[in-house]
């Protein structure tokens, strides 16, 4: 089957705010809104071959003297749902990521940086897990890299989100040990009961899947 095509003159910006824009496709099958991070010129629908990510989640786990992990999830204020929910450390990449060798890891310890007050050192293993996943592909064009952070550091008392820039704004956080990940897992909420970003949901897999440990 063709896919339907869209040329750059049936695309319409509707809203342009300063981290998110409004778009009318005005495709021949039908008009579709679209919320994007992108200028016209970086819109995935007319450069599909480009899947460079918008933004970074961390997936970040303190491991113990038995090589025993526990993963780190916090609690921050999403504005579109009004509630806070849990969450990995995440955020937008930014431009001054892009000059360095490695933007997504660039900017992935910037954000645990911001967000936890944990400042990854040459000891911790920083890897990328997936280069890049959609964030919700029927409305957006928002991709995700996600990025493991494995780090041995005992001392936790310099921990504290108080780098949290714009209007993030967060509610502590939990170490989660295996059988507590998994137990989260199994009940499809947070412990208030709430449902938690997909972002959570595969930073909770990975841990307990043990990929982290190879």
């Amino acid at each position: 089957m063709d896919k339907p095509g869209i040329k750059e003159e049936n695309i319409e910006l509707l809203e342009d705010r300063k981290f998110l824009k409004l778009y009318a496709y005005h495709y021949e099958e039908g008009d579709y809104v679209v919320a994007s991070r992108h200028d016209r010129e970086g819109l995935a629908v007319l450069h599909q071959d480009s899947d460079f990510p918008d933004a970074v989640s961390c997936i970040v786990i303190f491991t113990d003297e038995n090589g025993a992990g526990r993963l780190y999830l916090q609690k921050e204020f999403r504005y579109p749902l009004g509630r806070f929910v849990l969450s990995p450390p995440a955020g937008l990449i930014d431009p001054e990521d892009g000059r360095s060798a490695d933007a997504v890891l660039t900017a992935a310890k910037r954000e645990i940086f911001e967000e936890t007050g944990l400042e990854l050192t040459g000891n911790d293993r920083v890897f990328t897990v997936l280069p890049g996943a959609f964030s919700s592909a029927g409305m957006t064009d928002e991709s995700n890299a996600f990025v493991c952070a494995v780090t041995a550091k005992a001392d936790l008392s310099g921990m504290n989100q108080e780098g949290g820039v714009g209007g993030e704004c967060f509610d502590g956080f939990r170490l989660y040990t295996e059988e507590e990940a998994r137990a989260l897992l199994k009940e499809g909420r947070d412990e208030e009961g709430s449902i938690c970003p997909a972002q959570t949901w595969l930073a909770v897999l990975f841990f307990i899947s043990g990929l982290w440990k190879e």
